[in-house]
């Protein structure tokens, strides 16, 4: 309440100056304190709560768009962007939740589509209706891997009609980034015991090397995800509880019982590690760079995580467990050859 700027703009919100609603907020510039009086009025549901990353790719793809100038390379990049990755991502949002991973994959596709575009353009003189296959092929060939990120655009134009014939196979890794087991050992032995980080980092970093989860995943655990019953705590991250073990669990309940944050707005936060900002949890970005900055790699942890364990489980049940497809832990089992990566003891519905 200190700045000047934010009495004004409550001042604002109280004449109708600025509307209490989404769109009026949104008609002000982008501002940490526009979105944090958002999350106020939304934890008090004065503001219905809304996909936050939704919206901000609606206002990103309407700018970005404008931007493209040619109206032959805007019209396939609009069709691809609104029809096939709005859509989708609108179909699947829900009030509450977060479309943060959706929309920062469909933002590089779009992205690369546009870029595609205007090189075909630039260095061919030619658009999307007479594009060949080794024009794909040559601008892949030249530029970064991420120009893969071509290929959903290709799939959608063969199945929409949009230009038929053209391909690119899926991308595959050049490496498998992997902590060895004394590192991971050591990993866990640091943040169990050490004083490196703060808690609840400490305690995402130990999910991460012992359960193979990825940062975007923990940070939207909830309070009722943990249960504490005579046996022990268990989290669910699939289908059935997995047990805590010791002394993992005891540093877990005294994070659960004082978790930081939680003023204000923020008193009755359903989520296991709440952000400063009400309403909200933890931004994965957040974890990651405080992860990183001890040295911890998210992908090598995760995939020494889920290959440990899928030699000691059959693959399936890690998959069911830890919230995984099955075609995920099979692929890190056969990748160590793990005898169990074929159990027939595990009856699956066909999907």
């Amino acid at each position: 309440m200190r700045p000047q700027e934010v009495r004004d703009l409550l001042r604002q919100l109280a004449t109708g100056t600025i509307p209490l609603s989404h769109e009026g907020l949104d008609a002000e510039p982008r501002s940490n304190r526009i979105e944090h009086m958002r999350s106020i009025l939304e934890a008090h549901e004065l503001l219905p709560q809304r996909d936050h990353h939704l919206a901000l790719f609606e206002r990103w793809l309407t700018a970005k768009l404008g931007a493209v100038d040619d109206p032959k390379i805007r019209q396939p990049a609009e069709q691809f962007a609104r029809w096939h990755h709005l859509a989708r991502i609108r179909r699947a949002s829900r009030p509450g939740t977060g479309s943060r991973g959706p929309v920062h994959g469909a933002k590089q596709e779009i992205t690369e589509t546009i870029r595609f575009l205007i090189w075909l353009r630039d260095t061919h003189h030619r658009y999307l209706q007479d594009c060949s296959q080794l024009d794909v092929e040559s601008y892949v060939a030249d530029g970064p891997s991420t120009r893969m990120n071509l290929r959903t655009f290709l799939v959608w134009c063969n199945q929409t009609g949009t230009k038929t014939g053209l391909t690119l196979p899926h991308r595959q890794a050049r490496r498998q980034p992997r902590l060895t087991q004394q590192e991971r050992l050591n990993w866990i032995r640091e943040l169990l015991t050490g004083d490196s980080e703060s808690l609840p980092y400490r305690i995402t970093g130990t999910l991460l090397l012992l359960y193979a989860q990825p940062i975007t995943r923990l940070v939207t655990l909830r309070t009722d995800d943990l249960s504490i019953t005579p046996d022990g705590p268990s989290l669910t991250f699939g289908t059935d509880p997995v047990p805590i073990p010791e002394p993992f669990a005891q540093m877990l309940i005294s994070h659960v019982q004082d978790r930081p944050n939680q003023r204000g707005a923020n008193h009755a936060s359903p989520w296991l590690f709440p952000s400063t900002r009400a309403g909200r949890h933890l931004h994965p970005n957040t974890v990651h760079m405080r992860l990183r900055a001890l040295g911890i790699s998210n992908l090598a942890a995760r995939n020494r995580a889920i290959q440990d364990l899928v030699m000691e489980i059959p693959a399936q049940i890690v998959a069911d467990l830890l919230g995984y497809s099955d075609a995920v832990t099979n692929k890190h089992a056969q990748a160590i050859a793990a005898p169990h990566a074929q159990y027939i003891g595990v009856s699956r519905e066909p999907e």
